[in-house]
């Protein structure tokens, strides 16, 4: 004799459902309706996004200061979602490494041109150029930052009249103490005339800034 059954199978209450009552079998469309949606959703969410592009992007990989000259070791190349790449941006380290950082980056931010010290920051993009000075008063050097406005100077023919060699300069970057030498490196920008005048002037002779 064949054993009763407890409870229904699965396809029984099914069944049952379907054969009921007009509500049931519209609760029934309606939980099966929910069910696929709810999986396909699910399928959704899960499947790899192949129609999702990113770019690569030169990023930094710690805390580096302004005027730091970036190392391959400070770089990595990341992917990046190709609509949220900043204009300008580094897409290869050899692009990036052994340039001068004019400002702090922090880890895992993408680098773009801007950011790097030489002519296209010195006043007038092309016109301009990228000239260092080199400051024996630590003091001074301590106090500028990248974007500050000065004029370079230098002594003239008499004690009290200063020459100004490049009026308005641009501050581009202020690289880290070097205890070998004799004063801490300022780059600065200004048009070719004066650069080559702060250049020149600073084989010879003492020049210093004055904050505008």
């Amino acid at each position: 004799m064949t054993r009763a059954r407890l409870a229904p199978r699965l396809h029984d209450r099914l069944g049952a459902l379907a054969a009921g009552p007009g509500w049931r079998r519209l609760a029934l469309l309606r939980r099966t309706a929910a069910a696929v949606l709810a999986t396909a959703a699910l399928v959704l969410a899960l499947a790899p996004r192949t129609g999702a592009s990113g770019v690569p992007l030169v990023v930094t990989t710690a805390d580096i200061p302004a005027g730091s000259t970036l190392r391959a070791e400070h770089l990595a190349v990341r992917e990046w979602p190709a609509g949220l790449a900043p204009a300008g941006s580094v897409r290869d380290v050899s692009d990036a490494e052994g340039r001068v950082l004019v400002g702090g980056a922090r880890p895992g931010e993408p680098l773009t041109d801007v950011r790097f010290a030489g002519a296209g920051l010195a006043a007038g993009g092309d016109r301009g150029a990228a000239v260092p000075v080199r400051l024996a008063d630590a003091g001074v050097a301590a106090v500028l930052v990248p974007g500050n406005r000065v004029d370079v100077v230098t002594v003239g023919a008499h004690t009290d009249e200063p020459l100004v060699l490049a009026a308005g300069a641009t501050v581009l970057a202020v690289l880290p103490e070097d205890r070998g030498s004799s004063g801490r490196l300022v780059l600065v920008g200004a048009p070719p005339g004066q650069a080559a005048r702060v250049a020149a002037a600073s084989l010879t002779e003492q020049v210093a800034v004055t904050l505008r």
